[in-house]
C-alpha cells in the first residue's frame, strides 16, 4: 500500500534557525508528493508493499489448488482450478489496485490538509499539525523549535495544490500491484501445467514452490522491518498455510 512519509520537495532548510541550538539542524517534513519521492529514485512500492501483494496473491492461489483431491482429480478438475485461481487473481489484483490509488488519494488528502493548518495564520496549530503527520515516538521527540523550523519550511514552499492530485507515478503503483497479485499465481499453478497427468506430483510441486515463497516473503519482509529473517519466514509459511486453510473452510 502507498507510502506518504518521504520528505516534500521544499525541504527545510540544514542550517540552524534561530529557535534551534547551534550545530543542531532541522528534521527534514514528514510530508511529500510522489512526483518528489520519484525525483529522488525512490521505487514506486516499496520492499514491504511487493512482498505482501505477491503473498496476497500467493495465498489467494493456493485457496484453489488446496482444494484438488488427489484421488479422484483429473484433467476437468484441473483446468477449471487453473480457470478459477487465475480469474481469482485477475480479479483481486484489480481490486487491489484500485484501492491503492484510493489509499493514495486518501492519505495524500490527508498531506494537503496538515499543509494547508501550517501554511495558515496561527504557528500553534501550524506545529501541532506537523508533529500528528509524524510516527508518534518522532514527534514526541523533537523539540518545539524543531517543529517551528519544519512548519515554516512549509510556509515557505510553493501553494498545495486544491485537491489531491493522482499522478502517472500513481498510475504505475497500482499496474504494480495489479501485475505482483496476478504474476504470483503461476509459480503454484504452473506444476499443473507440466504434470497435467499426475495430480500427485503436481500437487507436491505446487507445495513445495508456495512453502518456498513463503518463506523467502517472509525473508524478506524480516529483514526490511529489521526483524529475525529466519523466524520470520518460518512464521510467514505457519500463517499462510493457517490463512489458506480459513479460506478453503470458508469456502473461498
Amino acid at each position: 500500500m502507498p507510502d506518504t512519509s518521504a520528505s516534500p520537495s521544499a525541504s527545510p532548510s540544514t542550517s540552524a534557525s534561530p529557535g534551534t541550538s547551534a550545530g543542531v539542524s532541522p528534521p527534514p517534513s514528514p510530508v511529500a508528493s510522489r512526483p518528489a519521492a520519484a525525483a529522488t529514485g525512490r521505487r514506486v512500492l516499496n520492499p514491504a508493499e511487493r512482498v505482501s501483494e505477491v503473498l496476497f496473491g500467493l495465498i489467494m492461489v493456493l485457496s484453489f489448488t488446496g482444494t484438488l483431491s488427489v484421488a479422484t482429480a483429473g484433467r476437468g478438475e484441473v483446468r477449471e482450478m487453473l480457470v478459477g485461481a487465475i480469474g481469482c487473481n485477475i480479479a483481486w489484483g484489480l481490486v487491489d489496485a484500485v484501492m491503492y490509488l484510493l489509499a493514495t488519494l486518501l492519505e495524500r488528502g490527508r498531506v494537503l490538509a496538515m499543509l494547508r493548518v501550517a501554511r495558515g495564520g496561527d504557528p500553534a496549530a501550524g506545529r501541532a499539525a506537523v508533529r500528528e503527520s509524524l510516527p508518534e515516538e518522532v514527534g514526541d521527540a523533537l523539540r518545539p523549535e524543531h517543529l517551528e523550523d519544519v512548519r515554516a519550511a512549509l510556509a515557505r514552499g510553493p501553494e498545495p495544490p486544491a485537491r489531491p492530485p493522482l499522478t502517472l507515478r500513481d498510475l504505475r503503483g497500482a499496474a504494480a500491484v495489479f501485475l505482483l497479485v496476478f504474476l504470483s499465481t503461476f509459480p503454484v499453478v504452473l506444476p499443473f501445467v507440466f504434470f497435467v497427468d499426475d495430480v500427485h506430483r503436481a500437487l507436491r510441486f505446487s507445495n513445495a514452490i508456495a512453502v518456498a515463497m513463503l518463506f523467502v516473503g517472509g525473508l524478506m519482509l524480516g529483514r526490511y522491518a529489521g526483524l529475525r529473517p529466519l523466524r520470520t519466514g518460518l512464521s510467514m509459511v505457519a500463517v499462510g498455510a493457517v490463512l489458506v486453510a480459513i479460506t478453503i473452510a470458508l469456502g473461498g
